[in-house]
């Protein structure tokens, strides 16, 4: 009878305690969704609901109609090709560059691998503002100014992203190498044939968070962009913003249809990108 009173304790507890932290994650993201949310239901609102004293989530009859006036209130379509074609592109590039730097990194010996590892490290210190002005005159100097070559060029290396794959490399066997290579596989080839099939979750993760931030970049565009036909979606909204004024129901439109695509991204790739951060690090 002890035993099973112990056992009847001890099951109450867990429930309880597992009970308390669903209530406090739940909480937490309802707290994290509210301002999603009061971003949808404000895009659907007529002008004189968003000025009310009163919080009001739903609006009374749904102005649909927002999203196409926000859409032909400025060149959108311009927006959208540009930050599409760029972030893409550096996704891509920088995938390619830093499969190639982390699997030496990984896998290849080489006189001082880890001291050039550990300076790769260090200039993640370095804040990005203090390379505007050296970055901004090189690109001058090469006559990029309003390209993509500008927009496009200085982000295809990222060191955390070699550090991300370099993890990921290391929790690969070392076996499969030393028989790739009995077998006469190539270095390169085995890099393409073995280690990047196998490391799908951290190259997915690698390709999100890029095309998150080229998505999202908006400083170094701003700089490098004088026409319209550059700018990307976060400086379009800027610029947008100054053009409807105080109609906040068109920009919450705006907002929300600027951030549709990486939402849908995320849903899509959750799977994979959960993968690839809880098994990074795993040896190292």
């Amino acid at each position: 009878m002890l035993a099973e009173h112990q056992m009847w304790q001890y099951r109450l507890r867990k429930r309880v305690t597992r009970g308390l932290l669903y209530g406090v994650l739940i909480a937490g993201a309802a707290l994290m969704m509210l301002p999603f949310i009061w971003m949808i239901t404000s895009s659907i609102k007529a002008p004189h609901e968003m000025t009310l004293r009163t919080i009001q989530w739903l609006p009374e009859v749904p102005q649909w109609q927002n999203y196409k006036i926000a859409w032909e209130a400025a060149p959108f379509d311009i927006y959208f090709r540009n930050s599409f074609l760029i972030a893409i592109t550096v996704m891509f590039i920088e995938v390619i560059f830093s499969s190639l730097a982390a699997y030496a990194f990984a896998k290849l010996r080489f006189f001082g691998k880890n001291v050039l590892f550990v300076l790769f490290l260090g200039t993640m210190m370095i804040p990005g503002e203090v390379m505007l002005i050296p970055n901004y005159i090189t690109m001058v100097n090469f006559g990029w100014v309003d390209t993509y070559y500008a927009l496009i060029i200085p982000w295809t290396v990222s060191v955390f992203s070699i550090f991300l794959l370099r993890q990921f490399f290391l929790s690969i066997p070392h076996e499969l190498f030393e028989a790739a290579v009995l077998d006469g596989c190539g270095k390169l080839k085995y890099l393409i044939t073995v280690m990047l099939p196998l490391s799908k979750p951290a190259l997915v993760t690698v390709m999100l968070f890029k095309f998150i931030g080229s998505w999202n970049s908006f400083l170094w565009v701003l700089i490098m962009t004088n026409t319209p036909s550059m700018r990307t979606i976060p400086v379009g909204l800027t610029y947008f913003v100054s053009d409807v004024g105080s109609y906040y129901n068109y920009l919450m439109a705006a907002s929300t249809f600027a951030m549709a695509p990486i939402l849908i991204l995320f849903l899509l790739l959750q799977k994979q990108f959960i993968q690839g951060i809880a098994r990074t690090g795993l040896k190292g």
